[in-house]
């Protein structure tokens, strides 16, 4: 007889402390195997074969995988392929009681736990998820008639209203560790095998703590490097939320625990809304007109737009997946209000090189930049780049270090003049909303 089991599928929440789904299963009657599946529906739409999530992903499960043989004699199943056919092999190759996991509120992912809830329920399993990478979710803020947030500032007030020791408190997935199903070691894929190779790219580590102090200070200008560089831990769930909303507390690093519920708010307002991931969030701005020219795009993505600080930025994001948050809404209102190119097109750019890509958060800043999305400022903000520039990195410490021919007097002359591109995008914006 095949011994009964749960298993508890690991998909954005990569760590075995203060894991809501892990700590329901361990907790339940039948010993618990840990899965991850490098989901081929998702893995076979990234051109590069070089992607350094997929080499982060690799790397955190091998750690973990490694920290359960030594302390617990368990291991990861790690799987390579349709998340539907994986599971039938399971199915029959365990005798499998229920499956615990953690909400993932993308709509594509929002269908596929749908329809394996359905494949499961067919075989009498149970399939059973949880909230763990927010710390409120769906319809838990919402306005005094039932509705959603639709704009944040309201939304925040009400959300620290409501952050308690309770919705912070870690979940003591430790105190049930032996109940981990005692098995040998299973082998994880290589790169290779799930067709990736190894990223030369750094990741930046958790220690986030010592950055809190300065942050509020020091968080809007780039050379200081002042934030905390979290994004990657917070997407594949390597740090905690509740950890990281304790930390800013503990602290009192209110500007920082505001950036966090800005990520719970654009994981709301994607659950809600999951039409924004194509189509504005305001309707009317998808009557825009956009230019497109693509050796304009071209020139942004390599950073030879003639503006020092939205080149520098570009040139971060493609040297090292990160750009500093700052320079990202400058970049972005450039694309969308400079040259008039969709953020659409600016959105899947990000989605390919950023290493802390969520799409909640990617879809909304960039809405947020195109004056599409979830914020209450009119569609005529428009950035200055070099007012930016003067504002938040005087000396040129940022621009000289990914722009040096700036200093030189070298660097590509401006693609289009500031005061021009401002007064045509007001026109086509004004004329998009009076259809």
């Amino acid at each position: 007889m095949k011994p009964k089991i749960n298993i508890c599928w690991l998909r954005r929440d990569l760590r075995l402390e203060d894991n809501a789904a892990i700590y329901h299963a361990l907790k339940s009657e039948y010993p618990v195997l840990l899965l991850f599946i490098f989901d081929t529906d998702i893995l076979s739409k990234l051109s590069n074969k070089q992607d350094a999530r997929v080499s982060f992903l690799h790397q955190t499960l091998n750690r973990l995988n490694t920290t359960l043989q030594k302390t617990q004699g368990s291991s990861i199943l790690v799987k390579h392929g349709k998340p539907s056919e994986v599971w039938a092999t399971l199915c029959e190759t365990y005798q499998i009681n229920a499956v615990y996991t953690n909400h993932d509120y993308e709509p594509d992912a929002i269908k596929r736990d749908a329809a394996i809830t359905v494949q499961l329920q067919a075989k009498n399993i149970s399939f059973y998820s949880y909230k763990d990478q927010v710390i409120f979710e769906k319809n838990e803020i919402k306005k005094s008639d039932g509705l959603p947030y639709t704009v944040f500032t309201p939304y925040f007030r009400q959300w620290q209203q409501k952050l308690n020791d309770f919705y912070a408190k870690a979940y003591p997935t430790e105190k049930y560790f032996q109940n981990f199903w005692q098995i040998k070691p299973f082998p994880i894929p290589d790169l290779e095998e799930i067709g990736f190779e190894a990223s030369t790219l750094k990741f930046p580590d958790k220690n986030f703590e010592e950055k809190l102090n300065d942050y509020e200070k020091k968080r809007d200008f780039p050379a200081a490097d002042a934030t905390s560089h979290i994004g990657i831990h917070l997407r594949f769930g390597t740090i905690s939320i509740r950890n990281a909303v304790r930390a800013a507390l503990e602290q009192k690093a209110d500007k920082w625990l505001s950036e966090l519920a800005w990520r719970d708010f654009y994981q709301m307002i994607l659950w809600h809304f999951p039409h924004t991931v194509t189509k504005s969030f305001k309707p009317k701005y998808d009557h825009i007109k956009w230019r497109n020219r693509p050796e304009e795009f071209e020139a942004w993505c390599q950073g030879n737009t003639g503006y020092p600080l939205v080149d520098a930025g570009m040139r971060q994001l493609n040297a090292t997946g990160y750009m500093h948050n700052r320079v990202r809404m400058v970049v972005a209102s450039f694309l969308c209000k400079h040259l008039l190119i969709d953020w659409r097109w600016g959105e899947a750019y990000f989605a390919e090189r950023l290493l802390d890509y969520e799409m909640a958060s990617n879809v909304g800043g960039w809405q947020w930049a195109c004056g599409c999305g979830n914020d209450a400022a009119p569609y005529f903000r428009v950035f200055n780049p070099e007012l930016q520039m003067k504002k938040f990195d005087p000396k040129l410490a940022y621009v000289d270090q990914w722009v040096p021919a700036y200093k030189q007097l070298k660097h590509a002359l401006p693609i289009v003049e500031h005061a021009f591109a401002r007064e045509r995008v007001l026109k086509v914006f004004k004329a998009a909303l009076n259809e």
